[in-house]
């Protein structure tokens, strides 16, 4: 795979050890992760280092992003880092698509830059597939009800809904409902640096509604 497919996020260097802070706390030390959206491919191959007996299987609908994490893969030469697959959130039943169960997905920098659409498709489908007890992880800005947002994000929500109407930071208690509709308990809100939030959901029963 040649050098010119492996992109590279400037995010990536400066928010990938506090993500994996979290992720130590929260993911299964061996099992099958999925990374819903994973761009790039950086945080991939860093985090499938970071935890050798966990299988990684990254995922992206966009074939650039897919070029890229495979050349990052290719670099980094992990057992445990699998080839990535082409899966996208807005698309139904999604996850009928794959040939095997996560133990825990993750998703980062993803539910603002997409329409809702894709958050619903993420929620449904994690609930779907996640054993019991299984964590649902994502990562990102947010709003939140009577807090205020950071400057920042009140000027990269106004950038991204200038690029497309149906991105925009999500409130986080909007997420967490639909979450809650399909089974999935909020479990955790840890504060990142850079106005950033991640936020923990389980497999916990089943969904109040298919819908």
């Amino acid at each position: 795979m040649s050098e010119e497919k492996a992109l590279h996020a400037p995010a990536t260097t400066r928010n990938r050890d506090p993500i994996l802070a979290v992720l130590r706390q929260v993911l299964p030390q061996e099992g099958l992760l999925l990374e819903i959206a994973a761009g790039t491919g950086e945080h991939a191959a860093y985090f499938a280092a970071a935890f050798p007996d966990l299988l990684w299987q990254a995922s992206d609908p966009d074939p650039d992003a897919r070029s890229s994490i495979a050349a990052h893969a290719a670099r980094a030469a992990l057992p445990n880092l699998l080839p990535p697959l082409d899966l996208d959130m807005e698309q139904a039943d999604w996850d009928k698509t794959l040939k095997a169960i996560p133990d825990a997905i993750l998703a980062i920098n993803l539910l603002h830059i997409s329409p809702w659409r894709a958050t619903e498709g993420l929620l449904k489908g994690a609930a779907r597939l996640l054993p019991f007890g299984a964590p649902l992880s994502l990562y990102g800005p947010f709003r939140r009800k009577g807090v205020a947002t950071a400057p920042s994000n009140e000027a990269f929500d106004a950038s991204l809904k200038a690029r497309d109407l149906r991105w925009g930071l999500r409130l986080l208690e909007d997420v967490a409902d639909l979450a809650e509709a399909q089974g999935l308990t909020l479990d955790r809100v840890v504060e990142m640096p850079a106005n950033n939030l991640t936020v923990v959901f389980r497999r916990a029963s089943e969904p109040q509604s298919r819908a």
